[in-house]
This record gives C-alpha cells, structure tokens and sequence, in this order.
C-alpha cells in the first residue's frame, strides 16, 4: 500500500515538471484567456482553450489547489493521451511533457 503523503509529493515533483516542461517548450503564457474560455462544457475545453492552455490554467491550477490544501487527489487521470494527440504533426515533440503527464496519471490511477 502506498503512503498518500508519499504520493502528494510525487504528484507536486510531477506538477512542478508539468510547468517547467510548458516554459522550456515556449508553451507557458503570462496571460490567463478571458473567463468565459473557462465556460466550456467540453472535455478539456478543446472548443475555447488550447490543451497546453488547459493544463496551464485549469489541470496545474486545480491539482496545485488540491496539493497545497492536501485535499483527496482525483482517483483517476487520463490526460497523457490527449497530451499525445495534441503533439502529433506538430514541430515540438513534447515528449518530456507527455512523460511527466504520464507519470501523474499512473500516480493519480494507482492512489
């Protein structure tokens, strides 16, 4: 059985790699969208926000929150998939990214 508090502070390593992975690649953004780009209703907010925008302002804010707060993790992930979808056909490969996103969702999965 694995220690929760053990697997919080692997989750916050993962998120700070999250972040660092976002700067190196030129992905993160200063600027937050506007609120209604939050208002969306579809999974990852594909129609308003880009995913790397998502995982800035929505995934690493909430799991930040969630850390922080030392509430419950979510018992379940799934975004190195899209991470994956999203980096297809493009110029950066996003490996490293989808690697720490891969490594929160074991985490996340296995808690």
């Amino acid at each position: 059985m694995t220690d929760s508090g053990d697997v919080t502070g692997q989750v916050a390593d993962c998120l700070l790699g999250i972040e660092m992975e976002l700067r190196q690649l030129g992905l993160w953004e200063i600027e937050r969208p506007p609120a209604d780009a939050f208002q969306s209703t579809e999974p990852f907010c594909l129609d308003t926000l880009t995913f790397t925008q998502w995982v800035q302002f929505v995934f690493l804010e909430r799991m930040k929150l969630i850390v922080e707060n030392d509430h419950p993790l979510p018992a379940v992930s799934g975004i190195a998939p899209m991470a994956e979808e999203y980096f297809r056909g493009r110029p950066e490969s996003g490996l490293r990214l989808i690697r720490e996103l891969e490594a929160v969702d074991q985490l996340l999965s296995s808690n």
